[in-house]
């Protein structure tokens, strides 16, 4: 269907894709991978003809439909969700418009015999066609049910595109690109803005796609569940292997470990046949013998390692100045937007109780919309809460990285520029180091910010963080962009970070052994779970965020779903058993907590005996905050206990 052919494609000197050859036919699920910056967005742009390559040519039969999402986009003002949609359906509206004028006319005209009355009921025909031909659905249901997929509410069809996020927006475009109904669909990091249900639906449409499907993705289980093919672009060149990622990753590695075995073969063998030609060079008796290796050796076909792009971050984060026990503390907060008590005032979250203290490492976890970035702009500053409180501990100061990194780069600056700007004191210094450690090294630092992919973007703002030791970071799906051994090593940078952590994210893999307490955003309320993200999905019963929350969808789906049946009253034997086992039940959980307080009142008076009489060894911090812990706990057991 599109052919690749010797494709080169080179800038400043130098060569990202070099003389590169594939094929994308019909039926074909393809998940083009590789580090960020190896060249996949570009391959994406040259076959859709947004950029020129240097040599080489793609060949795209005339008349073929591509869809093509790109990373960042430009949209749309001034229509709501439904009419920006719906300009995808231009032509057909106009086909409709045009066989309402065809019936009109026909209506008025007696010529009946006339040339011009038969090319009117032929144009007829082929207008009602080709509108049979499109679908059977009208646009409008079309349209609505694709962006009931992508996550929208009915209620939110008629808002205007511009007060939504651009994530929202991307969700737009991405609407009107399906609707389309494409031959061959390019998508590049279509799930980076979509909550786990959005991503359910993409997959179960994506795989019943009738087109060819090339896909960007550092997602390995959308990879795996979209894609039957997978072509690797490292160092300029591609590796194609006709698997889903998961399985390429094992035979990429078997590939490279069978190179490297038959190289070291190989090498031994040229090195004891030259070694046998220096020896007996010069003895007459030897010569046919030595003729015939020397002849050997240049017919030998060479053995090459393919390249491995070895090159990873370096990131490690400045020591965070000491802050106050308490980071972030918020009490009965009411959050939103507007103006409390006006009518523009939209309540987001309700009755919010929240204690991050110094050094912990916590997740925000919940659908989209859910609150979770507006719980970071209170955090912040940039929201107050409509009632209640929402401070920051003494000597905090937060390092921000934004979800959406358009709101702080600058297009025009270049990658130095971004650091020089807000670098200071001796910083200034050493902006070079920090951006090579983010591998922008020689030219790179004097691209603009504007060329750069999505995952060069997120680089760059976390290397803006390191210019100054924070010691409170929030971090916003600070993957989003990143190849997976980035992420690997940013996790392990933050697990080191000696300050406190925020981070929101859908990504198990990543918060897996990173956070310690999980903050569940869900119906205008957050719930705290201490523990890791194993801990919280295990307490959840989910084996991921994406079942958690599909289970949490078809818990309320059911609960409004669900027929109002009147329980039934229960006979007075059955009410006196029922009554005595919710004796019991409340005994037990009465004994439950006693034997708890018990412990925790042991706990405490260890560690007042400590506290009255400190050793060296004895850290006065820690067993302050470990007794106010223990405090908190007590008081909530004891109030239990009075309940009961």
């Amino acid at each position: 269907m599109i052919s690749i052919n010797d494709l080169t494609v080179s800038f400043g000197g130098t060569t990202l894709l070099d003389t590169i050859s594939f094929h994308i036919n019909d039926r074909d699920r393809i998940g083009l991978v590789g580090k960020n910056g190896a060249g996949k967005s570009t391959i994406l742009k040259l076959i859709v003809g947004l950029q020129a390559p240097t040599s080489g040519k793609i060949l795209k039969p005339s008349g073929l439909k591509i869809g093509y999402l790109p990373q960042l986009m430009e949209h749309h003002r001034g229509r709501t969700v439904l009419e920006e949609t719906m300009t995808v359906f231009a032509d057909h509206q106009a086909m409709e418009r045009r066989l309402e004028e065809i019936s009109a006319e026909l209506a008025e005209r007696t010529d009946y015999e006339s040339e011009g009355y038969s090319k009117l009921i032929i144009e007829l025909n082929d207008v009602n066609d080709t509108l049979a031909m499109l679908s059977s659905d009208p646009p409008e249901q079309q349209a609505e049910r694709t962006l009931a997929g992508l996550g929208f509410k009915r209620n939110e069809l008629n808002r205007l595109t511009e007060t939504f996020s651009q994530g929202w927006n991307m969700r737009i475009e991405l609407a009107k690109i399906l609707l389309r109904k494409p031959d061959v669909l390019l998508l590049d990091e279509p799930t980076n803005h979509l909550d786990i249900e959005s991503i359910q639906w993409l997959e179960d449409y994506l795989q019943d796609f009738p087109g060819s499907l090339v896909l960007i993705s550092h997602d390995r289980r959308f990879l795996d569940n979209c894609t039957n093919r997978t072509v690797e672009v490292m160092l300029g060149h591609i590796y194609d292997y006709k698997v889903p990622y998961s399985q390429f990753v094992a035979l990429r590695a078997e590939r490279i470990a069978q190179q490297k075995a038959a190289y070291a073969n190989q090498q031994r063998m040229i090195e004891k046949t030259e070694d046998f030609i220096e020896r007996f060079r010069y003895k007459p008796t030897k010569s046919n013998q030595v003729q015939q290796r020397v002849k050997q050796l240049k017919k030998l076909d060479r053995i090459e390692i393919d390249d491995e792009d070895l090159a990873t971050l370096v990131v490690k984060f400045p020591p965070a100045p000491r802050s106050g026990d308490v980071a972030f503390g918020v009490m009965e907060a009411v959050i939103g937007y507007g103006h409390a008590g006006a009518e523009d005032e939209k309540v987001i979250l309700r009755g919010v109780n929240m204690t991050i203290r110094r050094g912990e490492k916590v997740a925000f976890v919940g659908r989209n919309g859910e609150g979770k970035t507006t719980m970071m702009r209170v955090l912040m500053h940039e929201l107050e809460p409509f009632d209640g409180s929402a401070t920051l501990g003494h000597n905090v100061n937060v390092g921000y990285y934004a979800q959406n990194q358009d709101d702080i780069l600058k297009g025009n600056d270049t990658v130095y520029d971004t650091l020089e700007r807000v670098a200071v004191g001796e910083i200034r210094t050493k902006l070079r180091d920090i951006l090579a450690a983010f591998l922008f090294k020689g030219d790179d630092i004097d691209k603009k910010v504007s060329v750069l992919s999505g995952g060069e973007r997120s680089r760059l703002a976390m290397a803006r963080l390191m210019l100054h030791p924070y010691n409170l970071l929030a971090l916003d799906e600070p993957t989003n962009h990143m190849d997976i051994r980035s992420k690997d090593i940013l996790k392990q940078a933050l697990k080191n970070y000696d300050g406190t952590l925020i981070v929101v994210s859908h990504d198990r893999d990543f918060l897996n052994g990173l956070v310690d307490k999980v903050y569940e955003f869900t119906d205008g309320r957050v719930k705290e779970h201490l523990g890791g993200v194993d801990d919280f999905l295990r307490a959840k019963k989910a084996a991921s965020f994406r079942d958690f929350e599909m289970q949490a969808s078809k818990a309320a789906v059911k609960s409004v779903s669900a027929p109002a049946t009147p329980a039934p009253t229960p006979a007075p034997a059955s009410r006196a058993n029922m009554e005595r086992r919710e004796d019991r039940k409340k005994k037990n959980r009465q004994q439950q907590l006693e034997k708890q307080i018990e412990e925790l009142e042991e706990k405490m008076a260890d560690i007042e005996q400590h506290l009255s009489a400190p050793t060296l060894e004895d850290d006065i911090m820690d067993l302050t905050r470990n007794y106010l812990e223990l405090k908190r706990e007590l008081d909530e057991k004891m109030n239990a206990w009075a309940e009961l």
